[in-house]
């Protein structure tokens, strides 16, 4: 099996790495590994780090860094991330980086690239407070700049239930953009030492977003 690359996308909240990676995995095969479905999936199968997982969450705490790994190091040896992998919501700190980096040392693997998406603190109040999903299939939609095509129905899977999140508001945004700068602005410095860096304008039209991170992954991935 081909070893897979990492692809790790990098920016605040709304700055579409959601919508962009469901994009990358549809045109290049890549598989999104998200952080909170990695975890429901190791307990639902009952591995040893899925067991562990279990054990903290039910205690109401929150699942360790090593957990984490250990969860990820599994998932990375499944058949389907053999033309690479997406990792969404992790790492956040560089110390989470330094675990990730020790990892794909044990295993062979590398960080493809890192990519920074590049955006604007104030138009990100517009952007997250306009988004909604499909409540079925979880294709993501805004009020201003991604309709559906046909009214009241899903592009991908032609659904009618549509969402928002509750704490897609001013205020609660704001905090999510401090925490951000705060935790996981610093592992662009971090990325960009180890010479995996890339830098993508986030403020355009998505397509355009796509076609960058699509030259950024058929060069490193």
């Amino acid at each position: 099996m081909t070893t897979p690359a990492v692809l790790i996308l990098l920016g605040p909240p709304g700055a579409g790495k959601g919508t962009q990676a469901r994009m990358l995995e549809e045109k290049f095969g890549l598989v999104q590994l998200s952080t909170g479905d990695l975890l429901r999936a190791a307990v639902a199968a009952g591995t040893e780090a899925g067991k562990q997982a279990r054990a903290v969450m039910e205690a109401g705490e929150l699942v360790s860094d090593d957990i984490v790994i250990a969860i990820l190091r599994d998932r990375l040896g499944e058949e389907d991330t053999a033309r690479g992998v997406i990792l969404d919501g992790f790492p956040r700190t560089t110390v989470q980086a330094e675990a990730l980096d020790t990892l794909l040392a044990e295993t062979g693997q590398k960080i493809g690239a890192a990519v920074a998406l590049e955006v604007e603190d104030a138009a990100m109040v517009t952007r997250i407070s306009g988004r909604y999903t499909c409540g079925d299939c979880g294709e993501g939609y805004h009020d201003t700049f991604k309709q559906p095509a046909t009214e009241g129905h899903c592009d991908k899977c032609q659904g009618t239930e549509f969402k928002r999140r509750a704490d897609d508001n001013a205020e609660t945004v704001a905090q999510r953009l401090q925490a951000y700068h705060a935790q996981t602005a610093p592992l662009i410095a971090y990325y960009d030492g180890q010479g995996v860096l890339r830098r993508v304008d986030a403020m355009g039209d998505i397509g355009e977003i796509a076609g960058a991170l699509g030259e950024i992954v058929a060069e490193a991935c």
